[in-house]
């Protein structure tokens, strides 16, 4: 079965409109996949998901395995359940969960012992393991686990943990496969492999051509848009994606700001997830077709038009940015859920804006008019 077709390329990029075929559901790429790390996606209901046109969830099988619990998931029938969901999941491994929140961490070339950042409970992760976790949370999409490093990385912690993470990617597929032999290829989840490699370019592409020949369903680009610069984000996902076969889907890994959606996008880049929409959100700070916009700021305060006139949303449709203003310095939180809707939807329509500029042959022009009057002027 062909999970992914790409419906058209752009000639003058390296974008393209595809759909990723799930045993949940059809994925519509480019697509923003709303964070719901913990089962839920911060303070916005199913039913709103659902008018939002989110098409699929990033979950984190690190948080779900603590909390609240691979049993009382399978209770439920798994996170489509437990969260009366019914769309795809996407699972991140939880290499990057312990590597940044955990304590007492320790990583061999079996697996990594880390303690829970919840209770310091010792626990011990595999490749193997990671792999029967995500089976029992019963996500869509799943990753192999990797080793994440700081950046900038030093090119030794860089290789070493580039060898364990490809070591560990062909144990898990090794597994994957293994463990879901027996079901019907609609009924199959997918795999993704993480390609690794700090900000080397030459890393980046040894990661890319490895999991290419390992061939899994997709391919993550994890480690990156953690503190490198721009141009260091953009070289090391060039170097990774040339390496990459053309006819599976590439996920970047934690890219929400809409600017570099558009320009991962260019480059050939299918799915993003970020905590950015929910996170802003929570701050007063809204994405709008005009830029950034702070609602606690004075000028809202009797400013009786919508966050966007260019939004669909529910928000944008029925209050005013004075109201939404209001709602912030009174400490409400009904402000955090509708900006955090309005934040979303946003997004959700910049990646179906590159969808139609894919379609019409002009993602170079509407990139730049997005830019143009999103970015402030220099």
């Amino acid at each position: 079965m062909q999970h992914f077709e790409v419906l058209k390329a752009d000639t003058d990029t390296a974008a393209r409109a595809a759909v990723l075929k799930t045993p949940r559901g059809h994925i519509h790429t480019p697509v923003f996949m709303p964070v719901a790390t913990q089962g839920t996606v911060k303070a916005v209901p199913q039913r709103d998901l659902a008018e939002l046109g989110v098409e699929c969830l990033l979950s984190n099988t690190y948080h779900l395995y603590l909390r609240p619990g691979l049993n009382t998931l399978e209770r439920f029938g798994g996170l489509n359940g437990f969260m009366n969901h019914p769309g795809p999941v996407l699972t991140d491994s939880g290499g990057f969960q312990v590597y940044s929140l955990s304590r007492l961490r320790k990583i061999t070339d079996s697996g990594v012992h880390f303690a829970s950042h919840i209770d310091g409970s010792p626990h011990f992760f595999t490749p193997e393991k990671v792999i029967d976790y995500q089976a029992a949370i019963g996500s869509s999409i799943w990753t192999c686990l990797d080793v994440c490093v700081k950046n900038p990385a030093t090119r030794h912690d860089a290789q070493d943990a580039l060898k364990k993470t490809m070591n560990w990617a062909q144990r898990a597929k090794t597994h994957f496969t293994a463990k879901t032999r027996h079901l019907a290829p609609e009924k199959r989840p997918l795999l993704f492999g993480i390609v690794q490699g700090s900000i080397y370019n030459d890393l980046r592409a040894e990661a890319a051509r490895h999991m290419a020949d390992l061939d899994p369903d997709g391919f993550a680009i994890g480690g990156l848009s953690v503190g490198e610069s721009k141009a260091q984000m953009r070289e090391a996902l060039a170097a990774a994606i040339e390496q990459l076969p053309k006819d599976k889907p590439v996920y970047f890994m934690g890219l929400g700001s809409p600017e570099d959606i558009w320009d991962a996008a260019e480059l050939g880049v299918d799915m993003f997830d970020c905590v950015l929409p929910t996170r802003n959100a929570r701050n007063g700070q809204a994405l709008t077709s005009g830029g950034k916009l702070y609602i606690k700021n004075a000028p809202y305060k009797n400013d009786d038009s919508p966050l966007d006139p260019m939004c669909d949303c529910v928000c944008c449709r029925n209050y005013s940015r004075g109201y939404l203003s209001h709602l912030f310095k009174a400490g409400e939180l009904l402000v955090s859920q509708l900006i955090s809707i309005h934040n979303i939807r946003f997004l959700i329509n910049q990646t179906k804006a590159i969808r139609q500029a894919v379609a019409s042959g002009t993602v170079r022009q509407a990139k730049k008019a997005f830019k143009d009057a999103y970015l402030p002027a220099e």
